[in-house]
């Protein structure tokens, strides 16, 4: 059994904490008990060059970070407790679809760093910015996204991120859509895992029946050391990039076990509001209030329990 955090970023992300180097992220993954950890940003150029130059590739699609760069905790270095680290990024994706203006981010995990590169170069060769955000913006939809991904990366793992977030998802109330399919038309059945994010728990994804055969996978989003694991994975298949790969797209195995959560009532999102109003409401409540916030008079930003309620089928 591990423990696994497949989504975070780099100090190269924006409003992100400049001690997140792979150096410092084995330490503190090491002292929480993390075995497998994402590397985040593999799009931005100086990242990867960084990760190119610190971490050493394994024989099972892994990376570890080179002996002689390990931090010691206590004044001791325990070898078997190492992390690993798997090849991953985030890239939101904001284009036009069916009418709407979409905002959705997705999470892509490789298993080699040349795969990294290869879509770095695709996206590069498409006009795409990639060194201003480790979590680059682009116009490419969803789909096609994924379509490029796997023709430089059949193996490649591709999650839509925090799917119930308002702003930017899958399901997000501003900018979503209403079923996976709506999003990624025929390239749906490449899809096997979602990330339910901070603001719901499985729980409230198991009130959709369209998600039953998606493994529900919960990760930090880390934009600091601290905030590694806050949420992340629990797998009992062997640590490695192609067992994790059946694992989350083959659930029934039960090679994956289930998530480490916090309370999603503590997520920025999940409740309806507005932050610099100070307000935040139930779903019954801003339904009370016709979706108007009581300050300032504008519709409110409706959050994760509301917006799963409004998909769910099931109480």
């Amino acid at each position: 059994m591990f423990i696994a955090d497949l989504h975070i970023h780099s100090a190269y992300s924006r409003a992100t904490s400049k001690d997140l180097t792979p150096i410092a992220l084995e330490a503190a993954a090491r002292r929480k008990g993390i075995q497998l950890l994402a590397t985040g940003d593999f799009t931005h150029p100086v990242y990867r060059d960084m990760l190119k130059q610190v971490l050493m590739p394994l024989d099972n699609g892994l990376f570890a970070l080179k002996q002689e760069l390990l931090l010691p905790q206590n004044g001791e270095l325990a070898r078997a407790e190492q992390t690993r680290f798997i090849i991953s990024g985030e890239i939101s994706s904001i284009y036009k679809k069916n009418g709407r203006t979409r905002k959705v981010h997705n999470v892509i995990l490789l298993p080699t760093l040349d795969a990294a590169e290869k879509i770095s170069a695709k996206l590069e060769s498409l006009g795409y910015n990639l060194h201003s955000d480790g979590r680059p913006i682009i116009g490419l939809d969803s789909k096609n996204l994924l379509e490029l991904t796997l023709e430089c990366c059949p193996e490649a793992i591709f999650i839509p991120a925090h799917i119930w977030t308002p702003h930017f998802s899958l399901f997000g109330s501003y900018s979503g859509f209403d079923s996976i399919e709506e999003c990624f038309e025929d390239m749906t059945p490449y899809i096997h895992a979602v990330e339910t994010g901070l603001s719901s728990d499985p729980p409230m994804n198991w009130r959709l029946s369209a998600l039953d055969k998606y493994a529900l996978v919960s990760n930090s989003d880390a934009h600091s050391t601290a905030k590694l694991a806050r949420e992340a994975n629990i797998f009992t298949c062997e640590l490695s990039y192609p067992a994790l790969r059946k694992a989350l797209f083959q659930p029934q195995d039960k090679g994956f076990w289930g998530t480490i959560e916090f309370f999603p009532e503590e997520g920025k999102y999940h409740y309806d509001g507005h932050r610099n109003c100070h307000v935040c409401l139930s779903p019954e409540e801003s339904a009370a209030l016709q979706g108007i916030c009581p300050v300032c008079g504008k519709p409110i930003t409706i959050g994760v329990a509301n917006r799963v309620a409004q998909l769910a089928d099931r109480p």
